[in-house]
Formats: structure tokens, sequence, C-alpha cells
């Protein structure tokens, strides 16, 4: 019998990396895989940003940072909550984490217990999942339809409330749908949250800068009512190309932060000064790199969705931001590869995908909503142009 903690056993490995994983090790055994399991900017960090690093390390910025991070980063993120989404916030109102996922720990891990229920609108990241169970939190699934944009309906979020309701997670534009959140949703939302006093929300709005279609609004902006009991919370992952820098931030009450500080700080103390040096040069230097980058990835989110068209079997929403694809494979099931395989779920048809066709995707049961799968479109247009020659010829396969 296994003496590991029950949280061990309760939390799953997150699929994104599982099948990246097994992506990489046909890879490595010759095989010509197109991972897009991962999401993962393929453009490079600015060089601007990398020579702040340089700078920072040359001049001795190597230190033991402070938990809650340095003040030069929190007062340019603070800058930055002001400039994107026009939220006036103090030095002390901002936590500086190793990546949006670590804030997202620190917040759930600093306040719930066993059998707390967190509310999470499907389909959701992952690292939700995780993280919830990790807790030892109860998740509540509100599945937001294909045919509403994947967009969260405020009835069903009130119906979804309950006495041990403690906590909703919101991420809009959402990984791994593209949905994103319109003045409308939003203050549909507030008005259910209004009356349920006792639920926090933490608002991941890691892809902000990533919406193609319509702006994007934060709840903290359209619903400042709720800034008691609300975290808003981003990076640098995403909009700079920075996912190994490791470097998130949030902002919210002081309470919930300085708990979540303890928790950070029991963890894994501060973050690289180096990074959080970086991080400046990307919050405070030209932000002009943002809409360049929002345009390429809108056209490769246009060219996948033409691409795919031609699968047939295979239904394709517009993302509305983010870079991901998310199609229904409903199609599909019920039917074999040419491998011989049945495809009874999401989960066999992402196997398929990855031993047939080559192409890594993640089936969306690891999103909590299946009979789809993840496609990443943060990669060259070439490359995502040849895998979807190989689904549309996938799908011309089944039998």
């Amino acid at each position: 019998m296994s003496d590991f903690a029950q949280r061990i056993h309760r939390t799953r490995p997150a699929a994104t990396f599982a099948m990246a994983a097994r992506a990489r090790a046909l890879r490595e055994a010759g095989q010509k895989v197109i991972s897009l399991a991962i999401g993962e900017p393929d453009l490079p960090t600015p060089d601007h940003v990398i020579a702040a690093a340089h700078a920072a390390a040359q001049g001795g910025q190597t230190k033991y940072p402070p938990v809650i991070g340095t003040p030069a980063l929190r007062a340019a993120v603070m800058r930055k909550f002001a400039r994107d989404q026009g939220l006036s916030v103090t030095l002390d109102d901002v936590l500086i984490g190793n990546g949006g996922k670590q804030i997202i720990f620190d917040a759930v891990m600093a306040l719930i217990e066993a059998g707390d229920e967190v509310i999470m609108p499907t389909p959701c990241w992952a690292g939700y999942l995780q993280v919830v169970d990790f807790a030892g939190g109860t998740p509540v699934f509100v599945p937001c339809a294909a045919s509403a944009g994947f967009r969260l309906d405020a009835a069903a979020l009130a119906a979804a409330i309950t006495p041990r309701s403690k906590l909703l997670l919101l991420n809009f534009p959402n990984n791994p749908s593209g949905a994103t959140a319109n003045v409308t949703m939003l203050q549909d939302i507030a008005e259910v949250l209004r009356k349920a006093p006792h639920v926090r929300i933490i608002a991941d709005d890691i892809y902000e800068h990533l919406v193609f279609d319509g702006d994007y609004h934060a709840l903290a902006a359209v619903a400042p009512d709720l800034a008691d009991r609300l975290i808003t919370l981003s990076g640098v992952s995403k909009s700079y190309a920075m996912t190994g820098w490791r470097l998130g931030f949030a902002t919210g009450p002081r309470d919930w932060l300085r708990a979540m500080a303890l928790v950070q700080g029991t963890a894994t103390a501060g973050v690289s000064t180096i990074s959080q040096a970086a991080a400046v040069a990307a919050l405070d230097g030209p932000q002009d790199l943002l809409a360049e980058r929002r345009a390429i990835y809108r056209r490769r989110r246009d060219l996948v969705v033409a691409g795919l068209a031609g699968a047939a079997g295979l239904d394709c929403p517009v993302p509305q931001g983010a870079f991901y694809a998310f199609p229904a494979v409903a199609g599909w099931l019920g039917r074999r590869s040419r491998g011989g395989r049945l495809l009874v779920n999401d989960d066999d048809v992402a196997e398929a995908l990855l031993d047939e066709a080559l192409v890594a995707t993640v089936p969306g049961s690891a999103f909590g909503m299946t009979g789809y799968i993840r496609l990443s479109t943060a990669t060259a247009d070439a490359v995502l142009a040849e895998a979807c020659r190989r689904i549309v010829a996938f799908s011309a396969a089944l039998s």
C-alpha cells in the first residue's frame, strides 16, 4: 500500500504534457510527428526583453528577490493593469508568481479546503482540474455550448451555485475553445455573483491580447463592486512569447494576495530576478508587437479553420481568441480508422491521430468536455497546413 498523501492519488497528470511526451518519443524514434499538443508560441521572445535580462544579470540582479516580486516589476504590472484592464491598483495590490499557473495554484490553495465546490465553465484548461483536485476541492462543471460560442450562460451559472460554492474560475479568451467574453456576458455573470457573496472569483486573462473578433474586457473593470473577492491574473508567457521565463502576475484583494504570498513563499519563495527584469522590459517596452503577433495568430486561426473544413465528420467552430482550435469529432465516433482502431470517444481519436496521422492533439476529455479535440495553432503556417492535410486524409480513410 502506498504511503503517499491522498492528494497525490487524486491528482491527474496533465494530458497536454502526456501527449506532447508521446509525440517527442515518436519523433525521437524517427517518425515525422507534428505536435499541436502544447499551447506555446513559436515566435521569439523580443530582442529588447532578452537584452534587459542580460543587463540585469551583468548588473548583479542575481540575489534572492522579495516573495511578492521586485518593486520595479510590481510597478510595471501596476501600469499594465491601468493601461490594459482600466484598473487603478497600487504596489500593494500586485503579486508576482512563477508563471500564471503558480498564481492559480497560490489562489486556490489559499482558499479551498476539502469539499469546497469550485465552479468551472467547461471546456476549461486542464490545469484547473489538477489544482482543484490537489487542494481537495469538488469541481462543479458548467458546460458552455458550442452553439452559444462556448460563452458562459448566466442562468446555468446561477443554477450551479450552492451554499458550498466557494470559487468561480473564469478564463476568457478561453483555452481550449477560443471563446471570448463580451460586456453583456460579464455583466450577466456579475449580476449572478452579486446574489452569491460567498463566492470568490479568479479571472484568468492570460490570453487578453489575443482577441481576434471584438474587444477584450476585464470582469474587474465591468463590475468594480466585485473587487473585494476577485483576482485578475495575466502574464508574459503568451503575449510576449516568454513561456520559459515563468512569469505571471495578479491583482486583487489584499487579504487574498497576502494568503497567496504565504503559499508561494512556502512552495518556491520568489521569482527569478532575471525573469522579473525581462518582464519589466516586456511590459514597459514597445507594445506594437502585440498587434503584429495577434495578426499572425489570427491568420493561423483562419488557415486551420479553412484547412479542417475538408475533413468530413469534423466540425470546427471559429475561435474568437487565444491560439487553439477545438473541433467536434462526434461525426467520427463509432467508425474505424485505417489502422483498424474503433473510435469510441475523443481519447481514441487523439490516440489514432497521433499513431496513424502523426499529428499530436489533446482530447476534449482533458478539458472537461468530451467529443472534441484541441489543436494549438501557435506554430508555423506551413506546419499547420501539413497537419490539416494529414487530418483531412485521416478523416477520408475512416470506415
